[in-house]
């Protein structure tokens, strides 16, 4: 179960590019659940997988159950409920825990941008997982054992359910949360030094601003003032305040006023009829009628055609790779 998941195929992004990610190993087709059966997931196999190297974890075989086994459910308190046996009520919530505790300090050394867990799992559901009271109602208030240590270890790693996935919008910012994460922690890679962050952040202002005004705002100035702080409490803020942010949604009007930024840098170039054009997409986006694909893919035309220095370093412009096919949803 320690061997990454890698795929080295013909036309894919070359490994030592590839975003970590760990991932409950039954998404991956491995035959570990309670009954020997997978959940193997196709999105993230065959399109994510073309641009990820998954780290898969399975905590209740990890952890010394084996396949195939009893069910196991939370028993409890939802917040800290007790992980048993569905029939013969064997309590493995301290067998978990311990084992839990020790595999997130191993996975510090694999630098994770991310994690997908399978819902509904009593070890690995994020979130509504259900929880039997002592009277044996279900409530779906819990959190599986394993997810609840790894966010409590890894606060600002970004993690999603498989199941949440499938919604077009969450999907599409887990995605841009992982592939922000993966550039900040190529920041990190270089020395530690203020250019370095200004470069970051100027070239991420637009994305953080599509997510939250007021974080861009707290970033900026958090970088203006930064020679008031030691470097290390400087990127430390940043990236807090960094995940923090990508973590709200976008909106229609959030992306809507940086489109109109973005136009802004356009005033003296523009032609009337290219701006005519423009304003109308903007307002076939703002009426739903197109997805933000086609404003996005305007602008980018525009960028490329007028050479705007500022806008052609915007990650907005280009979150995530095109074969993805996010912001695609109206």
């Amino acid at each position: 179960m320690g061997k990454h998941h890698r795929f080295e195929i013909l036309g894919r992004v070359p490994l030592e590019n590839h975003i970590k990610i760990g991932i409950s190993a039954c998404l991956l087709g491995h035959k570990v659940r309670w009954n020997g059966g997978h959940t193997r997931d196709p999105y993230l196999i065959d399109t994510l997988g073309m641009y990820v190297e998954y780290v898969p974890v399975c905590p209740e075989v990890e952890c010394g159950l084996g396949v195939p086994r009893e069910t196991l459910r939370l028993v409890g308190d939802p917040d800290n409920p007790l992980l048993v046996t569905s029939k013969t009520n064997i309590d493995h919530t301290r067998q978990m825990t311990q084992w839990a505790l020790k595999r997130v300090k191993e996975l510090e050394k694999e630098n994770l941008c991310g994690f997908v867990f399978k819902k509904n799992s009593p070890s690995s559901g994020l979130y509504r997982v259900p929880v039997k009271n002592f009277k044996g109602m279900p409530q779906k208030k819990g959190r599986g054992v394993f997810a609840q240590i790894f966010t409590e270890h890894f606060p600002l790693i970004p993690v999603e359910e498989e199941g949440r996935l499938h919604d077009p919008k969450l999907r599409e910012m887990f995605i841009e949360q992982i592939f922000t994460l993966k550039r900040w922690r190529e920041t990190l890679s270089k020395t530690k030094r203020m250019g370095n962050l200004v470069d970051f952040h100027t070239r991420h202002k637009l994305l953080v601003m599509s997510h939250s005004p007021n974080h861009a705002r707290m970033m900026g100035k958090l970088v203006a003032n930064g020679k008031h702080s030691s470097i290390n409490e400087l990127y430390q803020s940043y990236e807090t305040l960094l995940m923090e942010s990508l973590r709200l949604k976008t909106t229609l009007q959030k992306n809507i006023n940086v489109l109109q930024h973005i136009m802004g840098y356009f005033k003296k170039q523009l032609s009337p009829d290219e701006k005519q054009e423009l304003l109308e997409i903007i307002e076939q986006y703002r009426s739903e009628h197109v997805p933000l694909i086609v404003p996005s893919t305007l602008l980018n035309h525009y960028v490329r055609k007028y050479q705007q220095p500022y806008l052609q370093q915007q990650f907005y412009l280009n979150p995530h790779p095109v074969a993805l096919k996010l912001r695609n949803h109206a």
